[in-house]
């Protein structure tokens, strides 16, 4: 068969390399699959493969089944995110289930299965996979698949499309019954190729790691091919739209705008992080004549719903809204929120069960702008693009089962019995404790710097996002390629220049929802006397160290109170700002004008509880870029020593006779930002002990 809506990954020599090893065949073929987020997203679905291994104890051929461990994701999934469970003892599981009441309690079980003693904690689809005899299974949730699923007549259209070669299963939730059931399917249609799961997903084998592999392509593009036929010969998509979009930088400038008046209103329990989307699958759905009846339904397979809540949020805004006032803007959301919040405890208090967990946060995940695009808000920007990525994958179900037929969600009950399973509570739970500076979003200039860099790398390590920005996009990239995904972006801006500070921070409004944290590094040094110092340095000093300093506080300070959320702001300062030396007029004035400029902003931001500091390094020059060339030439003459001798004559000069590294200035900005939350208007010295630079 020849693939036109999914991508034909297999790569016969890669596999080849492989051979004689089915663990890592299996893991292969899970990389490839969850590769396509049309057919799984991020930690969606799940894969397994059987294989005979030698009973440590007895020594006898046993099978082992290998799966996906709960919380993995297939498309990352080695050796240390799977399981291995005695297969015949996961069988015997039968003998000892006492029905769906006591569905959660088979999951202790599965531990008694366990083989392999490295094993992730199995996943609740764990007996769905077991239960079945096929040595290599996929389970999966294609958007073509889900959409046919969550069709009001699914099991017919499943029929039309596969024949006699494809079971079907009506809805219910995973667990140790709905393997039974797979099982049962199974007997009464012994020739069949796969399972249809309604409203869920699909279920798909093979003899080998290949042939399952194709197997599952060929039902996701059968299925694919009957939807894109379907949709030809339907009305317009969604209804049509009932608005128009404006060009992609009008829309970025909207959302820029509203981001972080949204990222307060959701954060009103927990500071959250956000993420942005004008993808055109999300803009066909949000500015549709069908948006107003279907967001409301929700979601229909499990996995996209717990990632994107029970419904999204519709803003009342035009795509053209004047977003000038702010002000009036919030009032204008303010009970649209509001009626959200009550709506989602509503649904809490109706759908609860006596041991029910707690109710979460009562904000949305998915918020949908007509004409403009698409905000997702979670603890991380992982979590949020995710989600993002979920509700995409829900919207193409909602298109595909709209084409096809008629498009159905979970119930409300049904969608709460998942939201608050005892079991999804228990894996939120083993998660690991949020850092210190999670849920944090810190912009940084002079960000490809050694002093910047460390910051970026030390606020990065406690949990927060960062922004980093810097006049020379190359040291930007440099730097970029030492983060993850989701933690760092840059923003390359000439932060003497309004306009382009301006956009540095919308860029940060876009990918992460605002800013908590301004930390300004961005710096440079000329050392000359005043006879040697004309006014083009003068005027570079003042522009990057505190010009800069201004235009960063401005637009960083109105950006936390748009939020309405709490904020530092860190300056990264010299010592030469408070002790007066040769040679030094025009670096030595800007710098004390950075530390006066943090009293005073100190004083002025403490109502919106902004906080306000200053770090003060001295001798950084192993690492500082400031130190290359003429600055480093420059102090070594001022002092008659050379340029080699200046890292150890800095040292000697301080009380601790210690080398002050990057890393050092950047530990002084995580204590002021995590520790010392009590302190504004302050100057951290940095310095190893300059008793002339001691703060009186």
């Amino acid at each position: 068969m020849t693939f036109e809506h999914v991508d034909y990954l297999w790569d016969e020599q890669k596999a080849a390399s492989l051979k004689g090893d089915e663990v890592a065949l299996f893991l292969y073929r899970s990389n490839i699959l969850g590769a396509d987020l049309r057919i799984t997203n991020f930690g969606g679905g799940n894969t397994s493969c059987k294989t005979i291994e030698k009973d440590p104890l007895t020594r006898q051929d046993v099978e082992v089944m290998w799966i996906k461990g709960s919380g993995g994701d297939i498309g990352t999934l080695d050796r240390s995110g799977i399981a291995g469970l005695y297969t015949e003892r996961l069988r015997s599981l039968k003998n000892v289930y006492r029905g769906l009441e006591f569905e959660d309690e088979m999951v202790e079980l599965f531990n008694h299965c366990i083989f392999d003693l490295d094993s992730r904690a199995p996943s609740i689809d764990t007996p769905l996979h077991g239960l079945l005899p096929f040595k290599h299974i996929d389970h999966l949730h294609p958007d073509a698949i889900i959409a046919i699923a969550a069709a009001k007549d699914s099991k017919e259209i499943t029929q039309e499309i596969w024949g006699d070669s494809m079971g079907w299963i009506p809805w219910q939730r995973p667990g140790f019954d709905l393997g039974l059931k797979l099982e049962e399917c199974l007997a009464a249609n012994p020739g069949i190729r796969g399972i249809v799961l309604g409203g869920h997903g699909l279920f798909t084998w093979g003899d080998t790691s290949r042939e399952c592999y194709e197997n599952s392509l060929e039902v996701i593009e059968m299925a694919s091919r009957y939807i894109a036929k379907r949709e030809g010969m339907k009305a317009p998509v969604f209804g049509g739209p009932v608005i128009n979009s404006p060009d992609q930088e009008k829309r970025r400038e909207q959302a820029a705008i509203i981001a972080p008046v949204l990222r307060g209103m959701c954060s009103s329990e927990k500071r959250m992080i956000g993420h942005f989307t004008d993808d055109a699958k999300v803009l066909q759905y949000v500015n549709s004549k069908d948006l107003e009846r279907l967001a409301p339904m929700g979601t229909s397979c499990p996995d996209h719903f717990l990632r994107t809540k029970i419904q999204p949020l519709i803003l009342p805004l035009e795509p053209h809204e004047d977003l000038t006032d702010l002000t009036v803007i919030r009032e204008k959301l303010d009970p649209v929120f509001e009626k959200y919040r009550a709506e989602y405890k509503d649904y809490y208090e109706s759908c609860k069960h006596p041991d029910s967990p707690p109710m979460r946060d009562p904000n949305p995940v998915v918020i949908l702008y007509p004409g403009i695009g698409m905000f997702t808000f979670a603890k991380n920007k992982q979590t949020a693009r995710v989600a993002s990525e979920f509700y995409i994958n829900a919207i193409n179900v909602m298109r595909g089962a709209e084409a096809i037929s008629e498009y159905t969600a979970l119930s409300r009950q049904e969608a709460f019995n998942i939201e608050y399973w005892l079991l999804e509570e228990a894996k939120l739970k083993r998660q690991p404790p949020e850092k210190a500076l999670s849920r944090r979003v810190a912009f940084i200039t002079g960000a490809g710097g050694g002093i910047g860099s460390a910051i970026a790398h030390k606020l990065v390590e406690a949990g927060a996002c960062v922004v980093l920005s810097d006049v020379n996009q190359g040291r930007l990239d440099a730097t970029l390629e030492e983060f993850g995904r989701d933690t760092a972006v840059t923003a390359q801006c000439d932060i003497a220049d309004a306009e382009e500070v301006a956009r540095a921070f919308a860029r940060a409004c876009i990918e992460f929802g605002g800013v908590d944290i301004v930390i300004h590094s961005a710096g440079l040094a000329i050392s000359k006397s005043l006879e040697e110092t004309d006014l083009k340095d003068w005027n570079l000093l003042q522009d990057v160290l505190v010009k800069g300093q201004f235009l960063c506080a401005r637009i960083g300070a109105e950006l936390m109170h748009v939020q309405g959320l709490s904020g530092d702001m860190i300056n990264i300062a010299s010592k030469n700002g408070i002790v007066a030396g040769p040679n030094n007029v025009g670096y030595g004035t800007a710098k004390a004008a950075q530390q006066h400029m943090t009293r005073l902003l100190a004083a002025e931001l403490a109502d919106r509880n902004i906080r306000v500091n200053t770090i003060n390094p001295d001798g950084v020059i192993i690492g500082s870029k400031i130190w290359e060339g003429e600055w480093a030439e420059g102090r070594a003459r001022a002092y008659g020593i050379s340029v080699e001798e200046l890292p150890e004559f800095y040292a000697q000069r301080n009380l601790l006779k210690a080398v002050i590294r990057p890393g050092d200035i950047a530990d002084g900005v995580i204590a002021v930002i995590s520790l010392l939350t009590k302190t504004t208007g302050n100057t951290i010295n940095v310095d190893g002990g300059i008793a002339a630079a001691f703060p009186r």
